[in-house]
Parts: structure tokens; sequence; C-alpha cells
């Protein structure tokens, strides 16, 4: 398996955060890496780890994903993910998603540009 710069960050970032006993698992040299995160993911308590892992697999693929959601279908679902992880200068953050809402009326329909406090006109 080829490993993405936001895979390795993920497996970084869960190597912080697992229970000392599965640390030295969790590094790249294991070829069993994806597997055992897998397992330890239904055992796990901390709900930024899951998240993490998750995601992480989500990011190996579809085969991988099955063994989180082992019910749930590989097909990505309609509605948008009820929360996000962010990292902000090494701290992993679980946020709510951001809500995609409609255009409404009171938005205009063209975006105005303005200079020095003025609209432009072209």
């Amino acid at each position: 398996m080829q490993y993405t710069k936001p895979m390795i960050d993920l497996v970084y970032e869960i190597r912080r955060r697992v229970e000392p006993a599965l640390k030295p698992g969790v590094k790249m040299a294991n070829p069993d890496l994806l597997r055992e995160l897998a397992d330890y993911y239904r055992r796990a308590s901390d709900t930024i780890t899951k998240t993490l892992i998750k995601e992480l697999l989500s990011l190996a693929g579809d085969e991988w994903r099955a063994l989180v959601n082992p019910g749930e279908n590989a097909t990505p679902s309609d509605e948008p993910p009820k929360q996000v992880v962010k990292v902000y200068r090494g701290q992993t953050i679980l946020t709510d998603a951001p809500r995609a809402e409609a255009p409404s009326a009171t938005y205009p329909a063209k975006h105005t540009r303005i200079y020095r406090g003025r609209p432009v006109v072209d």
C-alpha cells in the first residue's frame, strides 16, 4: 500500500493518542497496521482517536473502510458528515461540520466588487 502525506500525518497523530501497549505496533513499517487499528477502533473509548482511525481507513480505500463499519455500504452517503477532524498547530479538534445552506434572496445574484468603499461598475 502506498501511504500519502495526509495518511502519514494521521498515523503519527494516532500513535500519539493510543494507549501505551499498542504504540509499538503503530508505525509505518508494520504491514498489519491498518488491520490492528481497525481492531482497536472497536474497543477504543476516545472519540477523537476513533475519528482519526476512521479517517485513515477511509483514505486507505473502501475495503479498509468496510473493516470499521461492516454493515455500512462502501458507497458514500448523501448526507454530509456531522463532525470534522481539524488539526491546528498540532492539536486535534473534533468540531461540528459546517452546514451547507441554499443561497437565499438576501444575497445578491452577482458578486459586487468594492474599491475604496465604493462599488466598481463594469
